[in-house]
């Protein structure tokens, strides 16, 4: 478990991670990470849930409908 403190930056509040939470969340500067409620707090994660739902429901429409995207692609 690793402990961080709330540093002020510029006019907002922030957090510096350590190298071995930015390893494991395998970001770097520049990505953009997630806040998800959840029942046991707050998870900061790189995975975007919604568009992981929205990727979902494009699977499904494009194996539905893959001889008319065949077509399309012509």
């Amino acid at each position: 478990m690793a402990q961080v403190k709330i540093t002020k930056i510029g006019n907002s509040m922030g957090v510096i991670l350590p190298k071995n939470v930015i390893d494991r969340l395998m970001v770097e500067s520049g990505d953009s990470l997630h806040i998800i409620d959840t029942k046991n707090g707050i998870e900061l994660t790189p995975y975007d849930p919604e568009f992981a739902a929205q990727m979902e429901v494009a699977r499904k429409v494009m194996k539905k409908r893959r001889a008319v995207l065949h077509e399309l692609a012509k």
